[in-house]
């Protein structure tokens, strides 16, 4: 995995390029003690991680985060854990705190090979079974089974995951394009401003093309149709 560091502490670069050069599949491509520098290289698009600070002059790593490319993913490095929360917005794998430990940084690098794993084999793919995802749920992170989401509907900044067998919701903070990052393209779907689909759990489409799904019925928009249909004329010919 090719990463890049933005910090603009030096002593912080440092202990990280330490951490990731004696770390198994990571490769450094750069560090960076300036933001305005760092955004340049991340809108490049080479980088599978970044370690970004977030308290930082000229551009804040909240900032920096909603230009990552979407193949790009963030691991967080701050002194300060009022942070944690927000970070789930901005397709962040993991949140670690300043001094940062080796041990703590090897869960993160765990995560991170967890994630791109099934995105670079087809296999695996079309095997959720095996994968999950954390959901911050009344102050608590829940693992939650890819398999078992329904769908997702969402509501100014919070989203509803509704889940097979449970009654109701799961709600946490987070935006609908942030969901949308996370969940993988070949298992769900987004057909409206407000809903994301799980393809796999689709029971029938209508004429008015309308998903039944669940207990709800779901339009899918005139904006979300055309990836709909291609995605249903794909099946069909298999």
């Amino acid at each position: 995995m090719k990463c890049i560091i933005i910090d603009d502490e030096p002593l912080a670069v440092r202990l990280l390029e330490t951490f990731v050069q004696k770390t198994p599949d990571l490769e450094l491509q750069a560090s960076f003690t300036d933001s305005v520098e760092g955004a340049a290289a991340i809108k490049e698009g080479k980088a599978d991680l970044v370690f970004l600070d977030i308290q930082m002059p000229d551009l804040d790593g909240m900032e920096l985060a909603r230009i990552v490319p979407p193949q790009t993913r963030i691991i967080f490095t701050t002194a300060f854990k009022e942070y944690a929360f927000e970070s789930y917005e901005v397709r962040a794998l993991d949140f670690l705190l300043k001094p940062i430990r080796y041990s703590k940084f090897l869960v993160a690098i765990d995560k991170a090979r967890e994630w791109f794993s099934p995105h670079q084999s087809p296999q695996r793919a079309e095997e959720p079974h095996d994968r999950t995802i954390f959901l911050r749920v009344d102050g608590d992170l829940r693992q939650l089974s890819l398999s078992k989401i329904l769908y997702v509907s969402g509501m100014k900044d919070y989203v509803m995951f509704y889940i097979d067998g449970e009654r109701r919701p799961l709600i946490t903070h987070m935006t609908m394009k942030a969901v949308e990052d996370m969940l993988p393209s070949s298992l769900f779907m987004r057909v409206n401003r407000s809903y994301i689909v799980a393809l796999q759990h689709i029971r029938k489409v209508d004429r008015n093309d309308c998903i039944y799904i669940g207990e709800e019925i779901i339009h899918i928009t005139d904006t979300y149709l055309p990836a709909f249909q291609t995605y249903i004329n794909q099946r069909m010919k298999q």
